[in-house]
């Protein structure tokens, strides 16, 4: 479903953009390269991969001293973690991480909310920014998040500032990670599999499909289609 509607998006001349989680590695870079996007843009604002007729291009927020210096907060972070919650994983994902952490609460492995809201009460100690998923906690080194890396992106593939121009974007997400793009952006929309995670947000997406997941996405983008 999803590949069917970003193709179909595509054809209508709408221009695709993914704002994520995901680890670089495994995840993104193989998407970057299949899908029928612009760009995706990992880790939570930190990179953001493109394909170009050379390959895939990888751009960062932060340069290589800095990152390396991160990773040495972020593994100290995440041995603290598991070392005071014998009960918390690290995400099957994580040899695919170049700029965050993920602890599995929903994945593969199970964290109620007290142990939920004890990891990231952990990871903040260490000075780490922390969003909550539907599947992992993640953890990062800088202020930068889903927004910033979005805006920086568009300027970066497109020329065009996503801000001054946000009334000609949508913006669909599916957990409280993707709060602060239900915040800045005007046409918001979360797939139905954002129900549980709705007590927790602060800032609603505008519109909320009838169908969850790819298939919700599918549902949207036939809407956009539709009024193009």
């Amino acid at each position: 479903f999803f590949f069917q509607a970003e193709d179909g998006i595509r054809d209508k001349l709408v221009t695709g953009v993914q704002t994520c989680a995901l680890p670089i590695s495994g995840w993104s870079e193989p998407y970057a390269r299949q899908w029928p996007l612009r760009g995706i843009v990992a880790e939570n604002g930190a990179v953001a991969l493109s394909q170009r007729d050379a390959g895939l291009r990888k751009d960062w927020l932060q340069d290589e001293a800095e990152r390396q210096a991160n990773r040495e907060v972020l593994q100290t972070a995440a041995a603290d973690v598991l070392s005071r919650l014998p009960q918390a994983r690290l995400a099957r994902d994580s040899a695919g991480r170049e700029t965050d952490i993920a602890i599995d609460h929903a994945e593969f492995a199970h964290l109620d909310a007290a142990d939920i809201a004890r990891v990231c009460a952990i990871l903040r100690g260490h000075g780490l920014s922390v969003t909550v998923s539907s599947i992992h906690i993640n953890a990062w080194v800088g202020d930068h998040h889903k927004w910033i890396g979005a805006c920086w992106a568009t300027q970066l593939w497109l020329n065009r500032d996503l801000d001054r121009e946000i009334g000609h974007w949508v913006y669909v997400g599916d957990s409280a990670n993707d709060e602060i793009m239900f915040q800045h952006c005007t046409h918001s929309v979360a797939v139905a599999n954002i129900a549980p995670y709705w007590g927790q947000l602060r800032h609603f997406p505008r519109y909320v499909t009838v169908s969850q997941r790819g298939i919700g996405f599918a549902e949207l983008a036939a809407c956009l289609i539709e009024l193009k």
